[in-house]
C-alpha cells in the first residue's frame, strides 16, 4: 500500500511488525495497569488495518512534532525517501481524557507529517 505525499510515495507494510507490539505495551505500562495492557495488545492484534490523516492523529493525540534533529525521525525521513516500507502505527483511544495515544509510531508518525500533514496514515487503533 502506498499514497502519494510530496511526490514521493510513503510505502506501508501489510501489516505490523512483530517487535511494535512489546514496544507499544511498555509504553502502555506507563499509562495503564498491567491488565489493561495485555487487553489492548491483544486487541490491537487482531484489529485491522485503517488509516487517518496525519494532521488528525496528531490533533487527537495532544502531542508535539518531533523535528529532523531527533534521530529516529531522520532514520524513518530516509527509509520514506528511499522507498522503505514503514510499518503501520499503534493506536489506542483514551475516551476517558479524550485523546489518542500513540502506542508505536510516533517517530514514524513525525516524519511523515514533514513530507505532508495530509499523508494518510495506515494504523490500527483500538
Amino acid at each position: 500500500m502506498s499514497k502519494k505525499s510530496n511526490g514521493k510515495d510513503i510505502k506501508w507494510l501489510s501489516k505490523v511488525e512483530d517487535h511494535d507490539y512489546p514496544a507499544a505495551e511498555s509504553y502502555l505500562l506507563l499509562i495503564y495497569d498491567k491488565k489493561r495492557v495485555k487487553q489492548y495488545a491483544a486487541d490491537l492484534r487482531k484489529a485491522k488495518v485503517v488509516q487517518f490523516k496525519a494532521k488528525d492523529i496528531f490533533r487527537a493525540s495532544g502531542l508535539s512534532l518531533l523535528g529532523v534533529s531527533n534521530s529516529h525521525v531522520e532514520k524513518d525521513r530516509r527509509k520514506i525517501k528511499n522507498g522503505k516500507s514503514l510499518s503501520p502505527l499503534l493506536l489506542v483511544r483514551d475516551t476517558a481524557n479524550g485523546k489518542v495515544v500513540i502506542a508505536d509510531g510516533y517517530h514514524r508518525l513525525c516524519a511523515i507529517y514533514g513530507f505532508d500533514e495530509d499523508a494518510w496514515i495506515q494504523c490500527k487503533i483500538v
